[in-house]
């Protein structure tokens, strides 16, 4: 996950505040020496540090705090909404032209991710805002590039637009945006050339595309592994181009995260989106408010909400539902729902945004790659229908030919059909329960509404 030594360092410093009925000027010095620390260690701006620690402590031995009637929790909401203003406050939304096509200019270093993300971002906004994306390669000296931007295209079953790689960016982009027009598309996303580091070549040709292409964003994407170094390109582009929000590459890797936390800050962009993986659909709109709640291991419930809204089937939902309140859930059923959570990311990214599920034991042992829940596809794949429709019936003999057929040993194939047959029993108490609730006028379950 994104910023994960900062979130434990943080976490832990703020752990020892959460439950005090009293909190004195002591306490407040002490955890803010901690979380100045985490900071400093994710490799956050020293000015930046400087000032959240400030802001924090003044708040923090303030009548807002003082005079409530939790004091440590009070505290942990000053850091929450510290953290979020630091990252932008608000979310910021992508630009819309008054007169399509919306035109953005996609800039930055060379191994920032940029033609990457500018797939990632196209399909984005055809997947969630239904728009009509065109890709153009402008990027003519990185060997590969405008292949590479065609290959993603393809991928993705998006169009893009290349002149190869004798014509000039510039002519390039001009034509580009013509064929937009021509075809209807609401957004024309422009894959610029990067540099191993910001030179004045560089910039003459991304302000003389600028020029000629009047852009309603330029979005500088940045590696957001490269800590401070990040801050430094961010303001040099800014200075240079004018840059109106930032995309962050790589921040589900092991990042200290520390360009995130300063990048607003010190530029005074905005963070408009942020990669959280190498699948072409893994970057998110970027929240400050849901981000500062996982570093503090608050979850993120909206996030999570949304994920299963992209991922998971409206209609096969509600089938389940019925088949939960009828107990007639077999083990395809359970196969189905395992690759519907497979779809929504790794596992263990999306028991973080529960709230609280940093806390449970045995969460931090979990199969990261999902291998576990491949060894559970196999077993079940080994079964015959009608073993699936009815597991009571696999004898002994019939555990030993689904273990020599999914390659398991037969203590998982034992250890599968017994949780199986503890989740019927807990949904069939559950939707008992929830019978009886709704006779009495009583309480409902969330996922069965």
């Amino acid at each position: 996950m994104a910023f994960e030594g900062l979130a434990d360092r943080l976490q832990g410093s703020i752990q020892k505040i959460r439950g005090k009925g009293k909190v004195s000027e002591a306490d407040v010095k002490e955890m803010m020496r901690e979380v100045r620390l985490a900071l400093l260690e994710a490799d956050v701006n020293f000015k930046v540090v400087k000032n959240f620690v400030k802001q924090v402590s003044e708040r923090a031995v303030g009548q807002e705090v003082m005079k409530s009637l939790t004091p440590g929790q009070q505290v942990i909401k000053v850091v929450k909404e510290e953290l979020t203003e630091l990252m932008g406050g608000e979310q910021s939304q992508i630009a819309v032209a008054k007169k399509p096509p919306t035109v953005i200019m996609m800039v930055g270093l060379q191994g920032a991710g940029k033609t990457t993300t500018s797939g990632k971002l196209a399909s984005l906004l055809r997947k969630k805002h239904n728009r009509k994306p065109l890709l153009v390669a402008a990027d003519i000296y990185r060997p590969a590039a405008i292949k590479q931007l065609e290959t993603i295209g393809k991928q993705l079953s998006l169009p893009v637009f290349s002149m190869g790689d004798q014509v000039s960016p510039v002519e390039i982009a001009k034509a580009g945006i013509e064929k937009a027009k021509e075809e209807h598309h609401d957004y024309v996303l422009i894959d610029t050339a990067g540099r191993l580091h910001v030179d004045e070549t560089l910039m003459d040709e991304l302000k003389q595309i600028k020029e000629l292409s009047d852009p309603d964003e330029i979005f500088l994407v940045v590696d957001s592994m490269t800590g401070q170094d990040a801050v430094t390109v961010a303001q040099n582009f800014d200075d240079a181009l004018g840059v109106t929000g930032v995309v962050l590459t790589k921040l589900d890797g092991d990042t200290r995260g520390g360009a995130a936390l300063s990048i607003r800050s010190v530029t005074g962009k905005p963070i408009k989106f942020a990669g959280m993986g190498e699948k072409m659909d893994a970057l998110e709109p970027f929240h400050p408010e849901r981000m500062a709640s996982r570093i503090l291991g608050m979850g993120d419930m909206l996030s999570l909400i949304e994920k299963a809204q992209t991922n998971v089937d409206e209609d096969k939902a509600k089938e389940m539902e019925k088949k939960l309140r009828t107990a007639s859930f077999t083990l395809d059923d359970f196969l189905d729902q395992l690759g519907q959570v497979k779809q929504m990311g790794p596992l263990d990214e999306l028991l973080k945004m529960i709230p609280g599920a940093n806390k449970m034991k045995g969460l931090d042992n979990i199969d990261v790659d999902g291998k576990q829940l491949g060894h559970v596809e196999a077993i079940i794949q080994s079964m015959t229908a009608q073993e699936k429709e009815q597991p009571e019936i696999i004898n002994a003999s019939r555990r030993k030919r689904i273990a020599r057929g999914s390659g398991r040993p037969i203590q998982e194939i034992n250890r599968l059909l017994k949780q199986f047959e503890e989740m019927k029993k807990m949904m069939k108490q559950m939707t008992n329960a929830q019978a009886k609730g709704k006779k009495r006028g009583g309480f409902n379950f969330p996922f069965m509404q």
